[in-house]
């Protein structure tokens, strides 16, 4: 950090000494007009005032390029986007193009808003925390000679910790909240969204800094609505995290998801590997070790304070975060989604707690909903105008999925890479990066007696194609319930113990 405000300031001192601040510096005509004193003095401080001007411009341009605050509001994070793009599940949320105009049409008006987000920015998995570590260990031990784009890793120091939310990841969940707040403020100055979380720790603060961000942008420091927390613990019932369904459970998942990305980085990864291990001589990295690389760039990113880019990712080049981004989109949609017999049914519970919320009818539901919390006016209400739910990026992944929202989108192929048209806008990084947030709407609009349902994940409009989307996206709300019979029926539920 410290390194990095040096480089803005000494920037800006030299920008200082160039620019001169006194008329006398000047070559000027003005100069060689000695007329009287008065005429001197008026001179010299029209030259100061425009030199001012002069940093003033130089100022500011210059912070623009260099602003460490990347993360914005209304556009999401914004730096190095040919590259932060690219990060998969990794990436930090950013606003997603979309061919549908997401503001809400003319002659209409929001009645009912469920924001479905994943936790923001977080550390490693415990898991994968030992093996960066030890990967970074293996280089600092072994190498004989570095690069010079690579020599950073000589004294480098790994201090990532495991799975909790780190500073700017809390600062993504603040933003949505308040950019949550702005896009529904006619009904959130008026409506306080009921929230749910699942349970672990990094969820459970994502959603206290949403509320934090919520109350910030209505003026009320500590907006007054109760959390639902709902456990994690191994049997627990929760439509917030799949654990439930055995057969996925005990390898579905992973088989799958963990195949096609095998597959695709059997012919990716090896010239990536080789490029590198030339960079670092001796290290000898192994094709799992060079993933591990590429993946610091992401948490390194977002473990800095600001998400400054880290220097990880200058190791890699565009054409190479494109094939990984799609290595981590092979994994989701092989493990969680319409690439995995069961991905879809892991979403189910959720569907159906949509469909009761947006009707305002009880669950009917018999897979991994809570019963017990869910006929409980307490604990589910159905007469709330916004809610709010906190998740993580694979339940997220199975609740599109059961949605149908990709059903648009074929097969992802394990051999060759295929970008954001071939797929139809489905990419781990377009549907889950961290901060991720999908927003389920419904609308009223003049002359129309129904209400319109619209979905927006990332801030783009998804066409809800299987129910009779129009122009704007969108069916009405009789049609998309009764396009959700793969949920109400259960999925494949009945195979999860088999």
């Amino acid at each position: 950090m410290t390194r990095f405000w040096n480089r803005i300031t000494g920037r800006r001192r030299h920008l200082y000494e160039r620019l001169p601040l006194n008329g006398d510096q000047l070559s000027s005509p003005l100069q060689a007009t000695r007329s009287s004193p008065s005429t001197t003095a008026w001179t010299k401080a029209i030259i100061v005032t425009a030199g001012a001007f002069l940093v003033f411009v130089f100022f500011r341009a210059y912070s623009a390029v260099v602003d460490p605050l990347c993360d914005s509001i209304d556009h999401g994070y914004r730096c190095s986007p040919h590259i932060s793009q690219f990060w998969g599940q990794y990436s930090l949320y950013f606003s997603v193009p979309s061919e549908i105009p997401p503001e809400v049409p003319k002659s209409c008006s929001i009645t009912f808003a469920q924001i479905l987000s994943r936790h923001g920015g977080r550390d490693p998995t415990a898991g994968k925390t030992i093996w960066y570590n030890y990967t970074i260990n293996k280089i600092q031990q072994n190498v004989q000679s570095y690069s010079s784009d690579a020599a950073f890793l000589k004294k480098f120091k790994y201090n990532l910790g495991a799975d909790q939310l780190t500073i700017a990841g809390a600062q993504q969940m603040v933003n949505s909240g308040i950019r949550f707040y702005r896009y529904y403020e006619s009904l959130a100055s008026q409506n306080v969204p009921f929230v749910r979380s699942s349970g672990q720790t990094r969820v459970i603060m994502s959603a206290q800094k949403w509320l934090e961000g919520f109350g910030e942008a209505k003026g009320d420091e500590k907006p007054s609505s109760k959390m639902v927390i709902i456990s994690e613990d191994t049997g627990s019932n929760n439509t917030l995290s799949h654990g439930l369904c055995t057969k996925f459970e005990k390898g579905a998942a992973s088989i799958v998801g963990t195949a096609a990305q095998n597959a695709w980085a059997d012919i990716f990864v090896p010239s990536i590997q080789s490029r590198i291990n030339n960079k670092l001589v001796g290290a000898n990295l192994t094709q799992q070790e060079t993933i591990f690389l590429m993946d610091l760039c992401p948490f390194e990113t977002v473990a800095h304070p600001t998400a400054e880019i880290s220097e990880f990712c200058g190791l890699f080049s565009r054409k190479e975060w494109h094939q990984y981004d799609y290595y981590q989109s092979l994994g989701k949609y092989y493990g969680f989604a319409d690439g995995n017999p069961l991905g879809a049914t892991q979403g189910v519970g959720f569907v159906n707690e949509l469909i009761a919320r947006m009707t305002g009818t009880p669950v009917q539901d018999e897979t991994c909903t809570n019963h017990t919390l869910d006929s409980d006016s307490e604990t589910f209400p159905l007469d709330r105008r916004l809610y709010a739910d906190f998740s993580h990026d694979n339940d997220m992944t199975s609740i599109f999925s059961a949605f149908g929202l990709y059903n648009s989108t074929y097969p992802l192929s394990n051999t060759t890479l295929e970008n954001i048209r071939d797929t139809n806008g489905y990419s781990a990084s377009w549907t889950v990066p961290f901060a991720a947030r999908a927003y389920f709407e419904k609308m009223k609009c003049d002359d129309e007696e129904e209400e319109f349902v619209r979905v927006i994940v990332n801030d783009r409009v998804i066409p809800l194609k299987y129910c009779g989307a129009d122009k704007q996206g969108r069916c009405k709300l009789s049609k998309f319930v009764d396009s959700m019979s793969f949920s109400q029926s259960g999925g494949h539920w009945n195979q999860c113990f088999v």
